[in-house]
């Protein structure tokens, strides 16, 4: 890549956002009451919304950005059961029925997008493809040949391969036939724009800080303006009030990068993902009749790179030496959460609390978990039997391997904990580029100096508000990172991404 042909794009918003009009709303100014409110306005609250439609509630939706900003707009856009090495793993933690429930959840979610995009005639270029789970390392070979089994126990339309239609070196695969794709953004503007028709309030730019549950849930926002609702749905990707389930105990989160390039390889058909280090996802979609091609990847756990990588070079480096890459359009990330045992949240926040749900925790498959959350939960809310319900709970609890997880990953929560308030520090910021930050020790404290665009130089405390943990400097992305719970706060130190909700401290000298 040394004589590139092509310019690596500056900007870091998706290709799905940068293709799509999306229509905006107004912010909350009074106080207000409705039935249902929901909170995060990305597929799962969207969705949500359009089920309760015409149901005879009030509903508001609220949205702390603008609708499908956040880990929706930065997806793959893959409609699929297929969910990497998932399904041996659940017949030996939960059973042959409980995995069976799981893969019919993702399933039934696809059908009901393949259905709603045929009765509403949407364009939003469906199409049918067949799913990849490969390996080139012979150490894996071992895990698919298992994940095949299980394909057959439960009576999974697949097979296992020693070639692939996209042209890279393997050692075997495993297709999982008839799966799905789409540019998901087009499908839920048409969504939201269904939604607006029939009267249901959406808010962007409202953030939700608060709960107080009395006779009616009264949830507060930034601005300090008070919703008072009945039912409550929280659809926020990392749920904006944690205190009863202790989610940030339950879950962790990972990054993972995404770019869009066109090549001079057309391409074969079909979506893949690898299941060795460093982890790799293909797919393609049509842009005014050209191939984009989609390579994704490079996933790690938020807040803890042993060191820094531009993990956008490596996908781009991975894609060129591959495929040839003669345009590179569009550069993301996104930030995915995975639950304990790696079945989503879905329903009541807790037993005491039927009234307010949550939806969470999707593990990187969002299109097809966030779906039938959305239905799980519009079933519960319409007092309507749901097949999956028990199974997505969040007040589940299986010794195995629930407990074994869990203390692994507090173990590792507490050992970021304190090697960040031990780490090695910088001494200096003479040599601080725009747009860079560092770690410098002053009076024995740990200060998170930067240089913004402008040249300013500015001082954060680097203790993250909402455990204490001391957040990392992600030179990649340009913020500061929490290795403890996730939370990512941009280089001025503005809240990014929970489960903080407030900045980082500035401090002036």
């Amino acid at each position: 890549m040394a004589n590139k042909s092509y310019q690596v794009p500056k900007d870091t918003s998706s290709y799905w956002k940068n293709n799509t009009s999306l229509p905006s709303f107004a912010s909350l100014k009074d106080n207000i009451k409705t039935d249902i409110l929901i909170v995060g306005a990305g597929i799962t609250g969207i969705t949500t919304a359009y089920l309760l439609r015409n149901q005879g509630f009030n509903v508001t939706l609220i949205e702390s950005d603008t609708i499908l900003s956040g880990t929706t707009e930065y997806t793959t856009g893959k409609i699929t059961a297929q969910h990497g090495l998932i399904y041996d793993e659940l017949i030996q933690h939960f059973g042959v029925e409980k995995a069976k429930q799981y893969y019919q959840a993702a399933n039934d979610a696809k059908q009901w997008i393949h259905d709603t995009i045929i009765k509403e005639q949407l364009d939003c270029d469906f199409t049918t493809q067949d799913a990849y789970l490969y390996t080139n390392d012979e150490k894996e070979i071992k895990n698919l040949d298992k994940e095949y089994e299980a394909y057959q126990q439960l009576k999974i339309d697949g097979e296992l391969v020693t070639e692939m239609p996209l042209g890279i070196p393997i050692r075997k695969a495993l297709v999982m036939k008839n799966q799905a794709q789409f540019h998901p953004l087009a499908f839920l503007k048409h969504l939201v724009t269904s939604i607006h028709e029939d009267d249901i309030n959406i808010y962007e730019h409202t953030t939700a800080v608060d709960i107080d549950y009395q006779e009616s849930i009264t949830v507060t926002t930034k601005d300090n303006h008070k919703i008072a609702c009945k039912q409550l749905v929280m659809a926020s990707h990392y749920p904006f009030h944690d205190k009863s389930g202790m989610y940030f105990s339950r879950m962790y989160e990972e990054r993972s990068y995404l770019i869009a390039v066109k090549t001079n390889t057309k391409f074969p058909g079909g979506m893949y993902v690898n299941v060795e280090q460093p982890s790799r996802t293909v797919r393609a979609t049509a842009d005014n009749g050209e191939e984009i091609w989609l390579v994704g990847g490079e996933r790690h756990k938020t807040g803890q790179e042993k060191e820094a990588i531009n993990h956008h070079e490596q996908l781009e480096l991975f894609a060129d030496q591959n495929f040839g890459i003669t345009s590179y359009h569009h550069r993301w990330s996104a930030q995915d959460l995975t639950t304990v045992d790696k079945l989503p949240y879905i329903g009541p926040v807790t037993k005491n609390k039927p009234r307010a749900m949550i939806a969470t925790g999707y593990r990187k498959w969002g299109m097809t978990s966030g779906t039938q959350a959305a239905i799980i939960i519009s079933d519960l809310l319409l007092e309507k039997e749901n097949p999956y319900a028990t199974l997505f709970t969040p007040s589940r609890f299986d010794f195995d391997p629930d407990v074994k997880n869990f203390f692994q990953m507090n173990t590792n929560v507490a050992k970021h904990m304190i090697k960040g308030k031990l780490g090695n520090w910088k001494e200096n910021h003479d040599k601080l580029e725009k747009n860079q930050a560092t770690i410098l020790r002053e009076q024995g404290k740990r200060v998170g100096v930067y240089r913004d665009d402008q040249g300013n130089l500015g001082k954060l405390d680097t203790t993250c508000p909402h455990m204490k943990c001391e957040v990392n400097w992600n030179s990649t992305e340009k913020s500061w990172d929490c290795p403890c719970h996730g939370s990512r706060f941009s280089i001025d130190g503005k809240v990014l991404e929970g489960p903080a909700k407030t900045n980082l401290t500035k401090i002036v000298d």
